[in-house]
């Protein structure tokens, strides 16, 4: 699944990711947000999920 969370800003890309991986495994997560690598490696933390940095802007997010 993608989730295209480009121009959102804090926490909206955190919020919709935590929406969307209740109904898939993986999540390809797209964001320009400065907070998102921050946001995504403490929400991963918490929830016990785990993250791949591709780029920029492009994020793989694993249910765990």
């Amino acid at each position: 699944m993608e989730l295209n969370c480009l121009g959102m800003r804090c926490p909206l890309p955190i919020i919709h990711l935590a929406k969307a991986i209740k109904n898939s495994p993986e999540i390809r997560l797209f964001s320009d947000d400065p907070a998102t690598l921050a946001d995504l490696s403490a929400w991963a933390r918490m929830t016990g999920n785990s993250y791949e940095k591709i780029n920029a802007t492009e994020f793989v997010v694993r249910k765990s």
